[in-house]
């Protein structure tokens, strides 16, 4: 039976603006891979995240230019670790779950997922928002904290204020230096904040190595797939893997395995995309020190049937979304 792939293009208006380091957007423009043959169908999604160089253009072309029939096996040659393969190889899961019909995890030899716990994630914004979103959320047991450069220190200390008891990580998106990392460190732990994600520019992190971490700092931008590992020991305490970077579940899964070889604690995170994008990456979380699986929550809507969110958790999806 021939397996076909087709691509289409969905756009997700975003519920309120999101703001990081590197700018702003008010919606999600994501690829939608569906795999087909005469029997079942399988689909996938990613975003096309333009720091890597990617755009839907790109992306779609990647994606269009492959045979017909291809494996996952071969898939992981024919395109690069990014947006691209993550959707198709995503696809492909879903598919050979539908043929076989048994769900993914189950192929994949792994136990039958859980629930876990995510964060949620509060953008960039002047103190005063910050601190209000924080307040809207506290009841929320793991905040997300977007940072990047001047006033950082009082939108830590607004958002404290307005969630007093909730579990806060920092994501300055590459937006600092090391000097100010090193002068917000001792702040971040009287804060009680519980990791700092990417603080210096990926390449130029390299004095994370040389200097004190109090808290665990956490490879985002600087991790992509296993060959990111060596250039990150000394320098980083954990990875943050996300499938639009690894090139789908498949290397997801082997990088997962091997960060935590080589002493990595894990936290599995994403772009800002809809139930589909996320619902791979649930097999990857389990067991996750620090799961960010909140894109849909940022969504003014989401797909049909979407992934169900409860009590600061998220849950497994079901199989009519995906796996």
């Amino acid at each position: 039976m021939s397996t076909r792939l087709s691509v289409t293009r969905d756009i997700f208006p975003l519920a309120e603006t999101f703001t990081i380091a590197r700018g702003s957007r008010t919606e999600a423009q994501v690829i939608r891979v569906d795999a087909f043959d005469s029997t079942a169908a399988g689909q996938g999604e990613c975003v096309p995240y333009a720091r890597y160089d990617e755009t839907l253009d790109s992306v779609a072309k990647a994606i269009e230019a492959l045979p017909d029939d291809i494996s996952r096996i071969d898939l992981q040659e024919a395109l690069r670790p990014g947006a691209a393969r993550n959707a198709v190889d995503c696809a492909l899961w879903d598919l050979e779950a539908k043929q076989a019909g048994r769900p993914a995890w189950d192929l994949a030899g792994l136990h039958r997922p859980k629930p876990v716990r995510t964060a949620f994630t509060l953008s960039l914004a002047e103190p005063e928002v910050m601190e209000q979103k924080a307040r809207q959320h506290a009841a929320w047991p793991l905040l997300k904290i977007k940072l990047g450069g001047e006033g950082d220190m009082e939108r830590l200390e607004a958002v404290r204020r307005g969630a007093p008891d909730t579990e806060i990580i920092v994501d300055a998106n590459e937006g600092w230096t090391a000097e100010l990392y090193s002068e917000l460190a001792p702040h971040l732990v009287r804060l009680g904040v519980a990791m700092v994600e990417q603080p210096l520019p990926s390449g130029k992190d390299g004095m994370l190595a040389e200097i004190a971490r109090p808290l665990p700092v956490c490879a985002d931008e600087s991790c992509h797939d296993r060959t990111s590992l060596p250039e990150l020991t000394g320098k980083y305490d954990m990875v943050n893997i996300k499938l639009d970077k690894t090139g789908g579940l498949t290397e997801a899964l082997a990088l997962r395995d091997a960060a935590r070889q080589a002493g990595f604690g894990i936290m599995v995170g994403c772009m800002v995309g809809s139930s589909l994008a996320m619902a791979p990456a649930m097999l990857v979380a389990q067991g996750a020190e620090i799961v960010d699986l909140d894109g849909p929550l940022l969504l003014a809507e989401d797909r049909k049937p979407p992934l169900r969110y409860d009590g600061g958790n998220v849950f497994p999806p079901s199989p009519e979304l995906w796996g």
